[in-house]
């Protein structure tokens, strides 16, 4: 993994104070966090838990009232989940129990946090590389078989945004010991939940899906995932897991969202709309320039090809206020490739006039 570059988006404070303007002068099209705030009912009693003195005690540590209230939006028992401080956290974990499953397959490129978190347990792991080049018919079956103990899996894949259908993943679960499948955009993606693996956890103990609620909930500061898988590992788990690694504040908002059917559902239609909408927009709106090409894909980001190196193309665009992903940190991509994540309409636009000051 490179040194000299970020592996991961969303460094808008550290960009901003080399550019020396404010945070919310900077579009963010690094880190693909929707772009809505908070629904008004959950900030409120975000403000509220703070003002009743709810942060002055600890955290519940067994999580009781958070697990029932994901249950039941999953329709699983509680005794399976386990929330986290982000998805990063529960991907150490994960990684923990892969390192001693034997050699883990990365399927590349691929998010680069999978190896931190393997590294943190001198676990082995092999990129085993997926085709760069698809349709945009989706869900699409997930295109590499590794032959290793352990497979991690991204649905909807990061960075390519490719769409792996339920069915095609299932087929795999009888061939490893261990498969981990980070769900992070899913719920972001129109028809993503369809393709979800999470009641499987119920059939096959040899697997675990990761959820991210921050990019959900646009909370990337707050911190909040979570786990699923079978009850037995989770013990395990809680026996050498720090003893609170989920603040209060993180624990309210889940349960308030997932508690609130409406109000949850009404995000999902919310965030749909706007990947359908945007991501279409901007996808022609990319296809329009001769020496880049978005690929095809189904959620809120796109991975874009240059005929050449695009980093200073990517320098330009940030000294104006703009921050595009440096693809490099992704396994098997170069600086000839990158992502660029939607935001609304007049941010999205903003790109796109930019871009054309650069790319003639």
């Amino acid at each position: 993994m490179k040194a000299d570059f970020d592996i991961h988006g969303g460094n808008i404070e550290k960009e901003a104070r080399k550019l020396r303007l404010s945070a919310d002068q900077i579009i963010d099209a690094s880190a693909s966090i929707v772009p809505f705030k908070l629904p008004k009912k959950l900030n409120n009693y975000l403000i509220k838990s703070i003002s009743n003195g709810s942060i002055k005690s600890y955290p519940d540590r067994s999580y009781f009232e958070v697990k029932n209230s994901i249950a039941k939006w999953h329709n699983i028992d509680p005794s399976m989940i386990v929330p986290g401080n982000g998805a990063s956290e529960l991907f150490t974990w994960a990684a923990r129990d892969a390192s001693l499953n034997g050699i883990s397959s990365l399927p590349s490129p691929g998010f680069g946090d999978y190896q931190r978190a393997l590294k943190c347990w001198n676990a082995s792991y092999i990129h085993n590389p997926i085709p760069l080049s698809w349709t945009n018919s989706n869900p699409q079956s997930f295109p590499i078989k590794p032959k290793t103990p352990v497979l991690w899996i991204t649905n909807p894949h990061n960075p390519t945004g490719q769409l792996w259908s339920r069915s095609s993943i299932e087929k795999l679960l009888t061939d490893y010991k261990l498969v981990i499948c980070d769900e992070a955009f899913i719920s972001l993606t129109p028809g993503g939940e369809n393709q979800s693996i999470i009641d499987l956890t119920k059939s096959h103990h040899n697997l675990v899906v990761i959820r991210s609620l921050t990019k959900f909930l646009g909370i990337a500061g707050l911190r909040i995932g979570y786990a699923v898988t079978n009850s037995d590992r989770l013990s395990k788990w809680k026996e050498i897991r720090d003893p609170w690694p989920v603040n209060t504040l993180a624990i309210n908002a889940t349960n308030m969202i997932m508690k609130d059917f409406k109000m949850h559902k009404k995000r999902l239609n919310k965030i749909h709309k706007w990947v359908e909408k945007e991501g279409k927009w901007l996808h022609n709106s990319l296809s329009g320039f001769s020496t880049i090409k978005p690929l095809p894909t189904t959620t809120n980001f796109q991975l874009i090809k240059s005929d050449s190196s695009i980093l200073n193309l990517i320098e330009n665009l940030k000294k104006r206020g703009i921050l595009l992903r440096d693809c490099r940190s992704f396994t098997t991509l170069d600086e000839t490739w990158t992502r660029i994540s939607l935001q609304k309409r007049k941010q999205n636009i903003q790109i796109i006039k930019t871009l054309q000051d650069y790319i003639k």
